[in-house]
């Protein structure tokens, strides 16, 4: 016969398990990720994610039953959030265990880096210090609404398809940093890459917006304007 205890313990560890079964998928866990940076529709997070609208609402809908998003239509249009701070967090802490145990993840990261010119990524404290010092730019190369949601203090916002367009209106005589959601997003990667075609001197930023939060550094928000 089972004890209340036992029963206790197994009852708790298969809620557990819930959150562990949701998160069994590359493409839930970049949706946590794209959440990470603030709300967006379904069919948006389909578009960025790579995936049909008909998978992403699938991903969604498991992600939503194990209460780590939480969505609200308007319209034809569902919005999707996560359910609290703590999930990103969270994400960030498996993000890093992985990083941690996995070497596959640094010999992948390390070869695409390699073979895009960009090895190195700027230290998040002597960006800081740089910045201050008024001896860099740094740019925000997300959408807008991503950096309206959240943003590096003193950083400025041009969207990786507006970046060849504002050229002209970067200043020459520093290097500029670009930054985007994290070490696994390619906008910065490509933003570099173009910066340094029409002669700037760049480098990226590995941190995205939740790294930077979660080392207790400052971010803002508002408007770009």
């Amino acid at each position: 016969m089972t004890s209340p205890s036992r029963k206790f313990k197994d009852a708790v560890f298969e809620q557990f398990a819930q959150i562990g079964k949701s998160l069994s998928s590359g493409p839930r866990l970049e949706l946590l990720d794209l959440l990470c940076q603030g709300p967006r529709t379904v069919d948006v997070l389909a578009r960025l994610s790579g995936q049909s609208v008909a998978n992403t609402s699938h991903h969604l809908q498991v992600l939503r039953r194990a209460r780590l998003v939480k969505s609200e239509k308007d319209g034809v249009h569902v919005t999707y959030r996560l359910a609290g701070d703590e999930v990103c967090a969270f994400f960030l802490a498996l993000r890093r265990l992985a990083e941690s145990r996995l070497l596959e993840i640094g010999q992948v990261t390390r070869k695409f880096l390699r073979e895009s010119g960009e090895l190195e990524a700027v230290d998040r404290e002597q960006l800081m210090e740089r910045a201050r010092a008024g001896e860099v730019t740094v740019l925000d190369v997300r959408p807008v609404e991503e950096y309206e949601a959240g943003h590096i203090p003193g950083a400025i916002s041009v969207p990786l398809a507006e970046l060849e367009g504002k050229l002209t209106e970067l200043p020459r005589d520093r290097e500029v940093v670009a930054y985007c959601r994290g070490p696994y997003c390619l906008l910065a990667v490509e933003a570099v890459e173009v910066l340094r075609q029409h002669g700037f001197t760049a480098s990226r930023l590995s941190d995205g917006v939740p790294d930077w939060r979660s080392y207790g550094l400052p971010v803002a928000a508002g408007s770009r304007e």
